[in-house]
């Protein structure tokens, strides 16, 4: 894409008001940023993903309502982790991380465990503990 094609479709939304940089081909030929507002077919893509992430994070949610998985499933989920990186974050084996999401497990674990949980979360542990009501 040429410096005078990047997309300037004002679709801030996504960006909270703030211009992306794009790389582009200059007049010489060489790659420079330029910055761009946005571009249509992106924010259409965009809110598809938020959305799909929305209704993904509310099944979470209810199934930690229904006792089918531990909290700790809803925070990663709304973090968009999965058990690897939280695993790696809080420095607790994969497998471990994966059995924390069994609400029965959960429920016994210590505080300093709770913790390192929270602490990689960014959250509190009262705040890891639940999910929100509605």
């Amino acid at each position: 894409m040429k410096v005078n094609e990047v997309p300037q479709d004002n679709t801030l939304e996504y960006y909270e008001g703030i211009k992306r940089a794009c790389y582009a081909v200059n007049d010489e030929g060489k790659y420079v940023i330029v910055p761009s507002n946005g571009w249509e077919a992106e924010e259409f893509i965009n809110s598809i993903a938020v959305n799909e992430l929305a209704v993904n994070l509310e099944k979470t949610r209810q199934a930690v309502l229904a006792g089918e998985k531990s909290p700790l499933a809803y925070h990663m989920e709304r973090r968009q982790m999965i058990p690897d990186i939280l695993g790696k974050t809080a420095g607790i084996a994969a497998l471990r991380v994966k059995r924390h999401l069994r609400p029965k497990i959960f429920a016994k674990l210590k505080n300093s465990l709770l913790e390192r949980y929270a602490q990689a979360l960014a959250i509190k542990i009262e705040e890891l503990k639940t999910v929100p009501n509605n």
